[in-house]
């Protein structure tokens, strides 16, 4: 794509003079060398911003988002750019927001197991920290390494532990944020239950910047488990796999992760696996169980026993912690490794209900071959989550446009299911004109004047996440 620069002292003129009262110089890139690394996130969408930004706190960015509205100037915050459905790619000659200088842990409160932190600080450093005191918080993106907090609240981005422990909406109590206009405010409570005033809370996660911004994050945690058990399990084809998952999902002991991959996502990963993977495997799943010490033997049988149906080649629990380590490199080495043959591919990130996952597979199959596309499918199976991968040649025009009507039909299977059309990933730039096809007409609009009224000049990551604004 290509990208126009676009300072924006060439449109407002004083808007930067004014800028420089709030910020220091280093917390201001204009030069175009410097926004050029915040003009796109890990989808293939790209913008380049007029100017980036970088507050050091809540203060700042109310006094930087009430200058943007005053001057109506178009403005996106962003973490590290991990998202892949361009949410974070700027506004073009507006503002990037760069929250990565609010980095901080502000306070950790064990007996009431909750943790504050700024939206610049990443997972890692959250689960580190929880990790001192016996905690963990519950949202584990593959990309937890170097995802911000704040990223996984604008997407509602949570990883295999969430088929147990649910996502970001489910394990934060409150925010601190600041409107379009530059009011800092809060909302939620510093309990485990509350029911005063609307749930503003759980509104902001999930709505990608464009409704408010998130300055400041209690987070709910949740006591390490004893002990876990790890399995893996390989069948002989995808729907025998896909029939495991629901007989696992529908008994009493919930796995703590259970992630599905594909025979095209084995074949993808062999070689550089640490782990033997069988010629003749169809399909993986990875069993995790955690709990108290005294029941875990007991509940990895019993889901190893309706794990095993008759397309079950082989049921293995990890004897060793260097086994399982060996065995989540092996899941977590799969996107590295499908963008290294197909570094622009397709990434959708869909989610059916567990029972309706062998339809799914089965229609993503006959996409694959109806299309001659090759599509890799992988995901957190608990919650019906499914990855799917095309892997395509954007500079192939005929392919390129094989895989938009490949794509139209996979949206229309995913929905046919009783399914939605982001689990984790969000919409941002990549999905906003599919919004429509899940939404109803009523629907659609009450969630149109909502973002209205948070944002009346529109200045909050416009154009990502709803149609027609």
């Amino acid at each position: 794509m290509s990208i126009k620069d676009a300072d924006i002292s060439a449109a407002h003129p004083d808007f930067l003079q004014r800028v420089k009262q709030i910020l220091t110089p280093q917390q201001i890139l204009a030069a175009a060398s410097e926004r050029w690394a915040y003009s796109y996130d890990n989808s293939r969408q790209q913008q380049q911003p007029g100017v980036v930004l970088l507050p050091h706190d809540a203060r700042q960015v109310s006094d930087i988002i009430a200058l943007c509205n005053t001057y109506k100037i178009p403005l996106t915050a962003r973490g590290h750019g991990t998202g892949t459905a361009g949410a974070a790619v700027p506004p073009p000659g507006g503002v990037s927001l760069s929250m990565e200088h609010m980095n901080r842990i502000l306070g950790i409160d064990p007996d009431n197991r909750v943790m504050t932190v700024q939206p610049g600080v990443t997972n890692q450093a959250v689960q580190q920290a929880a990790a001192e005191h016996g905690f963990f918080w519950p949202p584990d993106p593959t990309s937890m390494a170097v995802c911000t907090v704040g990223g996984n609240l604008a997407c509602n981005a949570a990883g295999p532990r969430a088929v147990k422990y649910g996502t970001p909406r489910d394990n934060v109590l409150g925010l601190q944020f600041v409107t379009a206009t530059g009011s800092l405010l809060n909302t939620g409570v510093y309990t485990t239950k509350g029911v005063v005033g609307y749930d503003l809370t759980r509104l902001l996660i999930g709505s990608e910047g464009t409704l408010a911004v998130i300055t400041e994050a209690t987070l709910k945690l949740t006591p390490l488990p004893e002990d876990k058990r790890t399995l893996r399990a390989i069948y002989r084809d995808t729907e025998s796999a896909a029939r495991a998952i629901s007989a696992i999902m529908a008994q009493p002991v919930t796995p703590s992760a259970l992630e599905f991959m594909d025979n095209a996502a084995i074949d993808m990963i062999r070689d550089d696996s640490r782990v033997d993977l069988p010629l003749q495997a169809g399909a993986l799943l990875m069993i995790e169980v955690d709990g108290p010490a005294e029941c875990i033997a007991h509940s990895a049988e019993k889901i190893a026993a309706v794990a095993r149906n008759s397309g079950c080649l082989e049921l293995r629990e990890a004897a060793s912690e260097d086994e399982v380590k060996a065995l989540w490199s092996t899941r977590k080495a799969l996107s590295p490794a499908l963008r290294k043959v197909a570094p622009k591919k397709i990434n959708e990130d869909v989610v059916v209900p567990v029972s309706r996952l062998p339809e799914l597979v089965n229609g993503l199959t006959a996409l694959a071959d109806k299309y001659a596309i090759s599509i890799v499918n992988f995901g957190h199976a608990g919650n019906g989550n499914i990855h799917v991968n095309l892997l395509v040649d954007p500079d192939d025009p005929q392919q390129m446009a094989a895989a938009d009507n490949c794509l139209d039909e996979v949206f229309t299977l995913v929905l046919q299911l009783d399914g939605t059309l982001s689990g984790e990933h969000g919409i941002g730039l990549v999905k906003r004109e599919f919004v429509g096809r899940e939404l109803d007409a009523a629907s659609l609009e009450l969630m149109q004047q909502l973002k209205r009224l948070f944002d009346p000049n529109n200045i909050l990551n416009p154009g990502k996440t709803l149609p027609g604004i």
